[in-house]
């Protein structure tokens, strides 16, 4: 692609970003106007520009103008339910590993945040099918990722219902849960993964996490699960005042991941004392 195709042209998506940060997004069309406090763009003054071009208002504000990167899109579109935050969802496509050409399992689209990262991850040549319980929220999804990609992606199936109570004729690379109680779901992953293929979830809290995984252990088809959390802290910096900001993501959900293992094999027992209490006052004196 070369230069000239990445300018802007009409019905790109603009995102204006004034002198304080804060930051607007514009669908380009022609002899359109955008008005602020202070003046108006025109969008023709756009049309045919590069990204990282200054635009001036008619009464002298100035505004940057770049195409929205997924991490804007994701956090400006409309919801329905809670999103999969931009630093989860790069975690998710890291620790999964979701590559091109993958077939992707997902249950819990809500807004449809992580299956346009998804989408993406696995290129034209995968498969993402997709499963939410609620039309409200699979309603909404559509539309965001129909709006984000300019279609509906020929690659992407959305199915209504709760994905365990489906029939699967297919099998999976990767199983990726965003949903309340996906340790109902360890039975069905076990039946759809490939040997190797990645199973992860997306909980928020520790009561969802310790069931989930004690879930994977029983079904014996995992390895053992690893759990993690990501913290974002951002980092001020002018000249030699280099803190960290005071304002941080926190705590936003855990993720939870196991592989599948090959049909009929037991994997070795991991050794570990567990701590105290950990399940029940017998098996913890034991």
């Amino acid at each position: 692609m070369n230069s000239e195709d990445r300018n802007f042209k009409v019905g790109d998506r603009i995102q204006l970003t004034d002198a304080k940060g804060k930051m607007h997004t514009i669908t380009l069309q022609i002899n359109q106007e955008w008005h602020t406090h202070n003046g108006w763009i025109v969008h023709n003054d756009l049309i045919g520009s590069a990204e990282g071009t200054v635009i001036e208002t008619t009464g002298g504000l100035k505004f940057l103008a770049f195409k929205p990167l997924l991490s804007d899109y994701v956090l400006a579109m409309p919801r329905g339910a809670t999103i999969v935050y931009p630093k989860d969802a790069a975690m998710i496509l890291g620790v999964a590993d979701i590559a091109p050409g993958l077939d992707v399992l997902e249950a819990g689209v809500g807004s449809g945040a992580l299956s346009i990262s998804l989408l993406r991850a696995i290129g034209a040549t995968g498969t993402l099918d997709s499963f939410e319980r609620r039309e409200e929220f699979s309603i909404i999804a559509e539309k965001n990722i129909a709006n984000y990609f300019g279609g509906r992606p020929e690659n992407w199936r959305l199915q209504l219902g709760a994905v365990q109570e489906h029939s699967h004729d297919k099998k999976y690379d990767r199983v990726v849960l965003d949903m309340l109680a996906p340790w109902e779901c360890i039975d069905m992953a076990s039946e759809v993964l490939v040997a190797g293929g990645v199973f992860i979830a997306y909980v928020a809290t520790t009561t969802q996490l310790s069931q989930t995984a004690e879930a994977i252990k029983r079904s014996t088809n995992f390895t053992e699960p690893e759990s993690s959390e990501t913290i974002v802290r951002g980092w001020h910096h002018e000249g030699l005042a280099v803190r960290p900001q005071h304002r941080m993501i926190g705590h936003t959900a855990f993720l939870i991941m196991a592989r599948r293992l090959a049909p009929g094999t037991i994997a070795p027992a991991r050794r570990r004392r567990p701590s105290k209490g950990a399940y029940g006052t017998n098996e913890s004196e034991a």
